[in-house]
């Protein structure tokens, strides 16, 4: 009898301490609720828990004895695991042990799984052990992917509701400035036909071009707050800006008898942010203050200003409504929470706002004031402007030159007379131009002098072949072109538009646009060709 290990009492022989220990470790591995999978030094698997078993689709006896590496580890992975292995033994020094990291792991039926991953090394009198401990991520990422869906769709019902409140002003901003082109257009036409050429039918036409870009101004700030993308960051000239969200609810204000005060210069310093994002802002506040005003006897105002103070850019608008109370001013912020009667909105728009600021690396803040309420967006400053001077200097001349010849490209669209104004254009920039008016003609007249073209410009929408159709069979037969094709559409709105053009990542031009937007956009396109 060896003293201490047996009992005459007939009782079990006791445990040491190691086994003991041995034994609680075993019963913590067992009973974990995330994975955990024990290898030796030479990544052979010791065992695996129950949820390990849950989760990789392994039992027990087919883990055990297994290279990690081919249990569990993705192929694309499976180098640097070997790498990472070698790397320790050798150096003994730890690359993920103790720490926490996110990776994908392989699972059984061929399923790639995200996994967060926390190594430990575990020293015994035989050998090291290592105990990877493994939570599978799936639910939390696609809980927080519903989420953002979820965050994204109320975001879209907000700016809907937005759009509704806008859309008998964008009607009757689009309409004035219709009639106006119209009604010269017929006048000019009568003193063509008449023979007369005088200063008052160039004057015409100068009210036609200047009604017509008040349109195309509108329906721009319309789509830029209807359109669904991802946030794209760049130099930002604010003026404009404003006044573009000015003029988008100008019928509205004028309706109500709101006087709007402009105080901002021209030349303020750019901001770094998205224009469209921030145009929501603007124009989410404006429309607040004008609802605000509905509750108001007397003059109304609204007064916008920008300036530039420690580092950043300020857009401040302000009413002289009722005001806020200071019972509830920390909480206009909230999500759904809103003062405005039933039907009126959503109760989001301000909480939305202020995610989109944050989004700018800004804020939007309810600031004191005297009588009425008070909203500052600050936006960061642009590090640095975005230089046009190359691309503007080739857009005046005539055109990217190849050589010494004159550069060709093939302007594509069903509709003729828009697709002959764009040639024309094109034309007048030193391009010689070809005109299809479909997909199916682009592609014969591309398939017989391919070679010869420096651009192709196509619409997007168009029966038959449309501008997917034909990216992708230049893509499939003549390459070299998949470069030099710029797009341009009217349906910048359509999902299916809007993946392919983020997919494609070529140059697109909205419609309407001017002949120096369409030679500024295929100069360029040719321009980094040569």
């Amino acid at each position: 009898m060896r003293g201490g290990d047996e009992r005459t009492d007939g009782n079990p022989t006791r445990l040491s301490t190691f086994e003991e220990h041995a034994v609680v470790y075993a019963a913590v591995i067992k009973s974990a609720l995330d994975s955990v999978v024990v290898v030796d030094e030479d990544g052979l698997v010791v065992t695996i828990n129950p949820a390990a078993e849950a989760t990789f689709g392994y039992s027990h006896e087919e883990a055990v004895g297994r290279e990690i590496g081919s249990l569990i580890v993705p192929e694309h992975m499976r180098a640097e695991h070997s790498n990472g292995m070698a790397r320790y033994k050798a150096t003994r020094a730890p690359h993920v042990l103790g720490r926490r990291v996110e990776m994908d792991a392989l699972c059984k039926d061929g399923r790639i799984i995200p996994v967060e991953l926390a190594i430990t090394e575990v020293n015994l009198p035989s050998g090291r052990l290592f105990t990877a401990n493994l939570r599978d991520l799936s639910s939390a990422r696609a809980a927080a992917a519903e989420i953002e869906r979820q965050r994204d769709a109320l975001y879209q019902n907000e700016k809907l509701s937005a759009i509704g409140s806008l859309l008998a002003g964008i009607a009757h901003e689009l309409n004035n400035p219709l009639s106006i082109v119209l009604g010269q257009a017929g006048l000019l036409r009568g003193e063509i036909e008449a023979g007369v050429q005088t200063q008052e039918a160039a004057e015409r036409a100068a009210k036609i071009e200047t009604a017509a870009q008040r349109c195309a101004r509108v329906i721009r700030s319309f789509l830029a707050i209807a359109r669904q993308r991802k946030a794209e960051k760049r130099a930002v000239a604010i003026a404009p800006l404003l006044n573009a969200s000015i003029e988008l609810v100008l019928y509205g204000l004028k309706s109500s008898g709101i006087v709007v005060e402009r105080d901002y210069a021209i030349d303020l310093p750019e901001a770094f942010a998205d224009p469209d994002q921030v145009q929501n802002v603007v124009v989410n506040l404006l429309v607040n203050a004008m609802q605000a005003l509905d509750q108001r006897e007397g003059p109304r105002r609204i007064r916008i200003s920008a300036f530039e103070a420690d580092g950043m850019l300020t857009i401040a608008v302000a009413d002289n409504g009722p005001g806020i109370p200071a019972t509830i001013a920390q909480r206009i912020f909230d999500p759904f929470f809103t003062t405005k009667p039933e039907g009126m909105g959503t109760g989001i728009g301000l909480s939305i706002s202020r995610g989109l600021a944050e989004a700018q690396g800004g804020a939007l803040t309810l600031r004191d004031t005297a009588e009425g309420a008070a909203f500052e967006l600050t936006l960061p400053l642009a590090t640095a402007a975005i230089s046009e001077g190359l691309d503007d200097a080739n857009a005046g001349s005539a055109g990217a030159h190849v050589g010494e010849r004159t550069p060709t490209a093939i302007v594509v669209d069903d509709e003729i007379e828009i697709a002959m104004l764009m040639a024309e254009s094109l034309r007048r920039a030193g391009y010689h131009c070809e005109v299809a008016s479909s997909g199916r003609d682009a592609q014969a007249i591309i398939s017989e002098k391919a070679g010869d073209f420096d651009a192709v410009v196509c619409d997007l929408r168009m029966p038959d072949i449309d501008g997917q159709a034909l990216f992708r069979w230049i893509g499939a037969h003549h390459p070299s072109l998949v470069e030099r094709t710029v797009f341009v559409t009217g349906d910048s709105l359509g999902p299916a538009a809007g993946r392919f053009l983020a997919e494609s990542r070529r140059p697109v031009l909205e419609k309407p646009f001017s002949a120096e937007d369409l030679v500024r956009l295929v100069t360029r396109a040719t321009s980094r060709q040569i």
